[in-house]
């Protein structure tokens, strides 16, 4: 190994005679730094995006979400809460009430999730930070906080006493309906704050008290439909999840952040791996230039290898040197590229060189994980493309 090392190392630093040879070498050389720069900013731009899409929804879920298995809500009592307090992880939790409502205003009307919470939810949520107009709503009070799409649907102001935001749920029960008044609760709410995300979560959600939430739907002081969870840093998830079934008695289900947004999830990681497939397969029709380039080289250095034949030397060993020579030519390009890749991907991290919008810089993530795909790839391909073009070597062709 340690001869066929040698005199591979030897052929990548010197030139051949033939000086079609050397170009060969290196346009086959380019290929392979130019392709593993373009695939290293690639997965770095949609690291990037996807960190930047799944801030929006970062925004509104919490680490861990409990929901009932047998309904739409559950009874929580006093020695439940107190268990969950003492839970180890654990920093702080809210309950919740979420139901799909219409909202009335003005004439106007929309289908949307009434989401009521308790004092804890901002502890819990950082959906304060993203208040567009206004404040939030003050505990124990008939005022709410509507997403900006709802607003502008509405054409709706903060603290409008002339045109009154109605709510109204359908009454649970069985029976004939003769008239309205039967058949919904309803009340007048004031929209105190808006709060602006995204244009899907603008139209989601009107935040409410826990205390209104739960008179609208007649559900019980105790009776909630979600407890909303924020762990500590470094917390072990499972171990957190497997305490609140035993407090439950395995009658909930307990999602993570990625669980609630499985879709997105799937979506953004199938893309990812499609990039990652379509620049891979880009370096493959580079390497053919470095199997060229090493069958090229075989050519020229056979009465070298002739000579290295007779002295003894075995066809493996023969083989093992252009299979070194273009494992090390892939290395030393992917190491070239990656760099390079590298530095336009700080660059554009910490100076914003390419806007989106003036200002919005392209979502871009140095990854040691990428940096460690994009390596085992060019290894890996060069290696294939090196034993391929190696594989000629024989007997036959020294005779």
């Amino acid at each position: 190994m340690n001869f066929s090392l040698y005199i591979a190392k030897r052929y990548i630093l010197s030139n051949s005679k033939n000086n079609a040879i050397n170009i060969i070498n290196r346009i086959a050389s380019m290929g392979i730094i130019v392709g593993a720069m373009a695939l290293f900013v690639v997965l770095s731009v949609f690291s990037g995006l996807k960190v930047f899409s799944l801030s929006f929804t970062n925004d509104i879920d919490p680490d861990l979400k409990i929901s009932s298995t047998l309904g739409k809500s559950f009874l929580i009592s006093p020695n439940q809460e107190s268990q969950i307090k003492k839970i180890d992880g654990l920093a702080w939790y809210t309950k919740i009430i979420e139901e799909r409502v219409l909202f009335t205003f003005d004439g106007k009307q929309q289908v949307t999730y009434l989401k009521g919470v308790d004092a804890n939810f901002s502890k819990v949520n950082a959906i304060e930070s993203k208040l567009f107009n206004g404040q939030w709503f003050k505990p124990d009070t008939y005022q709410v906080v509507v997403g900006y799409g709802i607003a502008q649907k509405f054409s709706m102001g903060l603290l409008d006493f002339n045109n009154h935001l109605e709510v109204m749920v359908p009454k649970a029960g069985k029976g004939t309906i003769e008239n309205q008044e039967q058949a919904f609760n309803k009340t007048d709410i004031i929209p105190v704050g808006i709060y602006a995300i995204s244009e899907d979560l603008d139209s989601r959600y009107v935040f409410a008290d826990l205390g209104l939430a739960q008179e609208l739907l007649e559900y019980k002081t105790n009776q909630v439909s979600g407890i909303e969870i924020k762990a500590k840093t470094g917390a072990d998830e499972t171990a957190i999840i497997n305490q609140l079934q035993t407090i439950f008695k395995n009658k909930i289900t307990v999602k993570n952040r990625a669980q609630l947004n499985d879709s997105l999830y799937k979506m953004l990681n199938t893309e990812n791996i499609v990039v990652y497939l379509i620049f891979t397969l880009v370096i493959v029709v580079a390497l053919f230039n470095l199997i060229g380039a090493l069958i090229m080289m075989i050519l020229d250095k056979k009465g070298n290898l002739k000579t290295l034949f007779n002295l003894g030397t075995e066809i493996k060993n023969l083989r093992k040197i252009f299979l070194l020579q273009g494992t090390l030519l892939s290395v030393f390009g992917g190491i070239i590229g990656l760099t390079l890749g590298i530095i336009i991907v700080l660059l554009q991290e910490h100076l914003q060189l390419v806007m989106i919008t003036p200002t919005l810089a392209y979502p871009v993530i140095f990854s040691l994980e990428n940096v460690l795909i994009v390596m085992g790839t060019i290894i890996t391909l060069g290696f294939i493309a090196s034993l391929i073009a190696s594989s000629r070597v024989s007997k036959k062709l020294l005779e």
